[in-house]
């Protein structure tokens, strides 16, 4: 992991996620970008609005973009503080998911708090930029105080699917510093329906492989209760990063029966690791 990006929601202060971001860089010594981005005026804009209304629009988003663009020295001494020795502050107009989808092109991984006050931050929206980014994707819960410098316990959701397997593999930095890692081995997808054979995924040879301990504790929950079922595991086990596969279904059948993807990103109140 060389390259974090992180988004940042204010320029003002950085909310947990971005320190998260930033003491990870810091542990990892890796490099650590941060974006803000403001709306382009035209998604501001009423249905019905005049020549004055506009030109005083784009004159508020002239005078964010140069405020936050004024915010990158503070950021850099704040990094600095923290102990990344390579730290950037980029500031976008448009829309949040794009930037980032954009900027994530030539970064490891994503970090970003979640906020129910943001508009393009629902449960939905962070799913589809969890699809869509291609990149392993932290979720910081408001309020978050997890040091990922000290990481006691990760517990990691294991039901045979590729996603599963690659978030494991996304998550070999913590795996290996954790003084503990829980394997929590739910339903396994059921292969008989598949025309092809394909090879079978087994992430407790591929943990043994790069000698990571573990234990395993069976997760004994349906398909509608998985997301509540891991939660409630994650916090029997005070774990401080819980690890997971996105959207092992079609996202349709997702949204029709709830998914875990969708109840842990709205519910977790620990940072959670995705990837689809």
């Amino acid at each position: 992991m060389r390259d974090i990006l992180v988004y940042a929601d204010d320029f003002q202060e950085w909310n947990h996620g971005v320190e998260y971001a930033a003491r990870l860089a810091a542990a990892e010594r890796a490099a650590l970008t941060a974006l803000f981005v403001y709306p382009t005026p035209a998604y501001m804009m009423p249905a019905c609005t005049t020549p004055a209304l506009l030109a005083a629009m784009v004159e508020r988003t002239q005078r964010i973009e140069q405020e936050a663009l004024a915010a990158e020295g503070r950021f850099l001494e704040w990094t600095r503080g923290i102990g990344v020795a390579k730290s950037s502050w980029h500031v976008a107009e448009g829309f949040p998911p794009e930037a980032l989808a954009r900027l994530g092109n030539w970064h490891d991984l994503l970090v970003f708090e979640r906020n129910d006050e943001m508009p393009w931050e629902s449960a939905g929206d962070l799913g589809a930029l969890i699809l869509r980014i291609g990149l392993p994707c932290i979720v910081v819960p408001p309020g978050s105080t997890h040091d990922p410098g000290e990481i006691e316990c990760v517990v990691l959701g294991w039901n045979g699917t590729p996603e599963a397997l690659r978030s494991a593999y996304a998550a070999r930095p913590w795996l290996r510093r954790a003084k503990r890692v829980v394997v929590l081995s739910g339903r396994q997808r059921d292969p008989s329906g598949e025309v092809d054979w394909h090879p079978p995924l087994d992430v407790l040879t591929y943990l043994k492989r790069h000698d990571i301990e573990h234990e395993v504790q069976q997760l004994s929950a349906d398909d509608a209760d998985a997301g509540p079922a891991l939660l409630a595991a994650a916090a029997a086990f005070r774990a401080d990063l819980l690890v997971m596969g996105a959207y092992g279904r079609n996202r349709f059948s997702e949204w029709v029966f709830g998914g875990a993807t969708r109840h842990v990103l709205r519910n977790a109140r620990i940072p959670v690791l995705f990837l689809h």
